[in-house]
């Protein structure tokens, strides 16, 4: 049995670090003295985590906390790639970043996670370019998953989904993740794994094989009973943590074969299974991918909400105004968590989903993100979501009536913005004070402001640059409103990581490519991918590394 250390030792250090810096006074030669005024001391470190995908529950992408990175300093003369780690496949899912954590050799250090498609994990020094630690998700005997006939995710489909991690989970914190693998008998298999953020080593005795049932007569269906078909699923969706629960997305590769939509839960002490929901249990399709977007949450209501892919829709609607087969294909879906089980709460979808999901022009391809509560024009509080996929239009939902379904029209959505952006999302949004980002696929990422709990129709500002398939998910790094800067990956051959005033988009304050001899390049784009952003450093994922930004020494 390996050693337990008292927990208490190995939390990560929350304080925040002081730096002394004395000043000094030179004499000069001549009769008169000259004072030497030393640089400024440096900013002090936030210790700021970022522990899940686009740093929050709400899936907001921002960062308030960043007080070394400014509009000053972002150029490519002062800011740039300080180092690069190889890594042994894709890095689809985003790295998350723990600030000043104890090892267990005593040692303190700012962590990088990050996963790969060639199913491995990467402990990696945000400050000294070096792997603290690396493990394998694979089974003895076992390979990362072929893809599928999909390319979607290629050439292997290992660890996909982003990661969560919850610094209070066994004795020095815990990373969970799933891996997808092939056994030397043709098997396929998904695994929850929850790691110690330390060493790397299995906890809680993981790792837990995914298995799931549900009541119905849908795809893959006996005897009334749905059955979860490990061959035939991803999960590309990033985890979520909420009240103990780890919760778990899936979908399909492509939209080949028989498949559903999923989301499975798992306590996190004991990985056991406690809960499971099917989007079209009596149907097909409903997948849950959103290009990686993380399954949205209001910790305050323990609500979940998810946007859907295309699929079987009931049309024919019972007393209460849902599907009366409970096929939620091509929708938004509010599932209240009570008691650890998975209601269908509320939901909405516009009036024509059934030919919308028959074109492919699934909403679920975006990913959704929570607003924070805001002020309508009758001085109101209201709390909102938004959303878009395929069809090109940003819908913002009201999360305490979402507004069902209506045949004729599109009027129980809060706010719709048809023609806007009029290009498809596989991405997801970001904010900060007020603004929304989107950037969709050929388009500029476009900043569209937020008025008495309204989305403005016609952006702000927009960047410079248009971001090819599959467009952009930004993120947002600022010292509460100050020096607000947007960052993004723009997916080329190679790569190149821009950086933007966020009040002001058509300002680009740097991009990789700017620098010489290639010193910051990135490589061959990598879809999907979202910058990390904390204490300083920009963490990318790449095809075949992590690349770490930040100020120039």
């Amino acid at each position: 049995m390996r050693a337990r250390f008292q927990a208490a030792t190995f939390r990560p250090l929350l304080a925040l670090t002081a730096f002394l810096v004395a000043a000094s006074c030179g004499g000069g030669g001549s009769s008169s003295s000259t004072v030497q005024i030393q640089p400024a001391p440096p900013p002090v470190q936030t210790n700021t985590n970022v522990l899940t995908y686009h740093n929050d529950i709400a899936r907001t992408g921002q960062n308030l906390t960043e007080t070394t990175l400014t509009h000053s300093n972002v150029n490519s003369g002062s800011f740039g790639k300080l180092f690069s780690i190889p890594v042994d496949g894709k890095v689809d899912a985003q790295p998350l970043y723990v600030s000043r954590l104890v090892m267990a050799a005593q040692n303190v250090h700012s962590v990088i996670y990050a996963a790969t498609e060639h199913d491995s994990v990467y402990a990696i020094d945000a400050n000294g370019s070096t792997v603290l630690w690396q493990v394998t998700l694979l089974a003895a005997g076992e390979t990362p998953s072929d893809d599928r006939g999909c390319s979607q995710v290629i050439p292997e489909i290992g660890a996909t989904a982003t990661p969560v991690i919850d610094l209070n989970a066994g004795p020095h914190g815990t990373i969970y993740l799933l891996g997808m693998s092939k056994d030397n008998a043709g098997n396929y298999h998904h695994r929850l794994h929850a790691l110690d953020l330390t060493t790397g080593q299995e906890e809680f005795a993981g790792p837990i094989e995914i298995a799931a049932t549900y009541p119905g007569s849908g795809a893959n269906s006996t005897d009334g009973e749905v059955a979860f078909d490990p061959k035939q699923y991803k999960s590309r969706p990033g985890l979520l943590l909420l009240n103990g629960v780890i919760y778990t997305g899936w979908g399909s590769h492509c939209d080949i074969g028989l498949y559903t939509g999923w989301l499975i839960g798992y306590d996190q002490l004991t990985l056991k299974q406690v809960s499971v929901f099917n989007f079209a249990p009596n149907g097909s399709g409903a997948a849950l991918w959103n290009s990686g977007g993380g399954i949205a949450a209001d910790v305050a209501t323990s609500r979940i909400f998810v946007s859907v892919a295309n699929g079987t829709f009931d049309t024919s609607l019972n007393a209460q105004g849902f599907p009366d087969a409970n096929d939620f294909g091509n929708a938004f879906v509010k599932l209240n968590t009570l008691n650890r089980q998975l209601i269908p709460e509320d939901y909405w979808t516009m009036s024509n989903t059934m030919s919308e999901s028959d074109q492919d022009l699934d909403l679920g391809s975006g990913g959704v993100m929570l607003l924070p509560d805001l002020t309508n024009a009758a001085g109101q509080t209201v709390q909102l979501g938004i959303g878009a996929g395929k069809d090109g239009e940003f819908y913002v939902f009201d999360r305490g009536n979402m507004g069902k379904f209506n045949p004729q029209n599109n009027n129980g959505v809060y706010q719709e913005i048809p023609g806007t952006p009029n290009r498809p999302i596989f991405s997801s949004p970001a904010w900060f004070n007020g603004t929304v980002y989107y950037g969709a696929v050929n388009d500029r990422i476009r900043a569209f402001s937020v008025s008495a709990a309204k989305l403005d129709t016609q952006p702000s500002s927009s960047t410079g640059t248009t971001f090819g398939y599959p467009g952009a998910t930004p993120a947002i790094s600022a010292n509460g409103v100050n020096d607000a800067i947007l960052w993004a990956v723009e997916n080329a051959d190679p790569a190149v990581l821009h950086a933007y005033d966020a009040t002001n988009l058509a300002i680009e304050l740097y991009n990789s490519d700017q620098a010489g001899s290639n010193r910051d390049s990135l490589g061959p784009g990598n879809k999907y991918i979202t910058p990390t952003v904390a204490d300083g450093r920009v963490i990318v994922g790449t095809t075949n590394s992590v690349a770490v930004f930040g100020l120039l020494k």
